[in-house]
């Protein structure tokens, strides 16, 4: 776990081998992939998908995806030259998604996590959203069902290892996987994945 007074790797590569040692829960499967073009000129992207069905990656769980973005021109948004932008999805059970604090409560995960994880940082901003839906027709038999979204971005100070370490927190969680219960069934029952 990074200490908040970490310096912040000075280039772009040494922020890469930073995210790279982060050692990941073990039903949390985490791989690089092609960042963006267009939102900085370096950027490195991170999708993880909890207890995956297939080596694919797909979850009935829960998914999301990292960005660590760079601009030495220090963007006026960012207060700086790094920037964060996360995404977290995960199904909920029908009655949970009902609930008005849901998405009050995904976002105040997201707070606690990068403060258990010693991940200080500024310019926070974001959205969590519920959806509700109901099938017809070739997808009555599914039900009801309800999904969190939450999409999040902030001003990394310190090392990003714990930055890193905070969103696979957060997917846990919205997951209803809290941390330590990589060998226990989720608290949630599997919800389904509507699209």
């Amino acid at each position: 776990m990074a200490h908040p007074s970490a310096p912040s790797p000075s280039s772009f590569e040494d922020a890469v081998a930073d995210v790279a040692q982060v050692v990941f829960r073990d039903d949390l499967a985490v791989r690089q992939i092609s960042a963006p073009t267009g939102l900085a000129p370096n950027a490195i992207a991170l999708a993880g998908d909890i207890r995956p069905e297939s080596e694919h990656g797909e979850s009935l769980y829960g998914t999301g995806r990292f960005l660590l973005l760079h601009d030495p021109t220090e963007p006026d948004p960012w207060g700086g030259p790094w920037r964060v932008v996360c995404f977290a999805q995960a199904p909920l059970d029908a009655d949970i998604g009902i609930d008005p604090l849901v998405a009050d409560v995904a976002w105040s995960w997201l707070v606690d996590a990068l403060r258990a994880h010693d991940a200080p940082h500024h310019s926070a901003s974001g959205t969590a959203t519920k959806t509700l839906s109901k099938g017809f027709g070739g997808l009555a038999e599914e039900g009801d069902g309800a999904q969190i979204e939450l999409r999040a971005s902030w001003s990394p100070d310190g090392r990003f290892s714990a930055h890193v370490e905070a969103w696979a927190e957060l997917l846990g969680m919205l997951a209803g996987l809290p941390p330590g219960s990589e060998n226990i069934d989720s608290i949630r029952t599997k919800g389904t994945r509507r699209g």
